[in-house]
């Protein structure tokens, strides 16, 4: 899937930060709000993929910013936020879309996804705050995932993090709601995209593949387009009464627990 089909929103002057943007989920986002004529900046750790993503918001003709970073460094996200937000001229949208992959049920597993997953958020929200007061529709996208809402045998340093990433969202959305700053969560289901998770799973673990597959009700994989779909929608002015939710967008997986 790409974003062939006709972008329902407009969002030309919306500057837009997206940290961890530079592969799957986070390119197709940040890709997105570029087509809908938002000033986009991204950050990622790795310089050859952002370099591309940063190629390909531009083509779109809007603003571009593109830094490296790494989200587990506090100090790394005061750079960048700021950074960004000089180049963009203010933020207006912020994505926390990094994750740490934390599913090794160890130190390194739980500290991955806390550092990441959770702290870059918490972290990256503070520091967008002043310029997100200033905005005339401020709100603030987390990444989380239908892993936050069912109990799992293994990965449970993913799960769990995802789920205090979801309350965050609902804590942080209450909090800011006197500042009409929006919050919100997007909880994707199993997204499949080139050299992704899943992607990796087809050839290296066919028999889970083939029976996640078979929990989805609507039969395939998610492609990483439909939740930049759903991050352009919590964005827009159409969500404009929207905060404190997690919306889950798995073609039912979830259904399936």
């Amino acid at each position: 899937m790409t974003h062939a089909l006709p972008l329902p929103f407009r969002l030309p002057g919306y500057r837009v930060v997206v940290a961890g943007g530079s592969k799957g989920i986070g390119r197709s986002i940040a890709l997105a709000f570029a087509e809908a004529g938002a000033a986009v900046s991204v950050c990622a750790r790795g310089q050859a993929a952002l370099d591309e993503v940063a190629r390909e918001i531009a083509s779109s003709g809007g603003v571009t910013h593109a830094q490296g970073c790494d989200l587990a460094d506090p100090a790394a996200i005061r750079r960048y936020i700021n950074t960004a937000a000089e180049a963009l001229g203010g933020i207006d949208v912020l994505v926390n879309n990094a994750s740490g992959y934390g599913f090794s049920d160890d130190d390194d597993g739980w500290l991955a996804g806390f550092n990441i997953d959770l702290m870059a958020a918490v972290r990256a929200s503070r520091e967008a705050l002043p310029h997100l007061r200033t905005s005339a529709h401020a709100s603030i996208v987390h990444t989380s995932s239908i892993a936050a809402f069912h109990p799992r045998r293994n990965g449970a340093p993913y799960a769990a993090v995802k789920a205090a990433l979801s309350q965050y969202t609902t804590s942080q959305a209450l909090a800011l709601a006197e500042d009409r700053i929006r919050v919100n969560a997007i909880a994707p289901g199993s997204i499949e995209f080139a050299d992704g998770l899943w992607d990796r799973r087809k050839r290296e673990e066919p028999a889970l593949y083939a029976s996640t597959l078979a929990k989805i009700p609507f039969g395939r994989y998610g492609a990483p387009e439909e939740i930049a779909h759903a991050a352009l929608f919590l964005a827009s002015p159409w969500a404009g009464w929207i905060t404190g939710q997690t919306l889950c967008v798995d073609g039912g997986q979830g259904l399936s627990g």
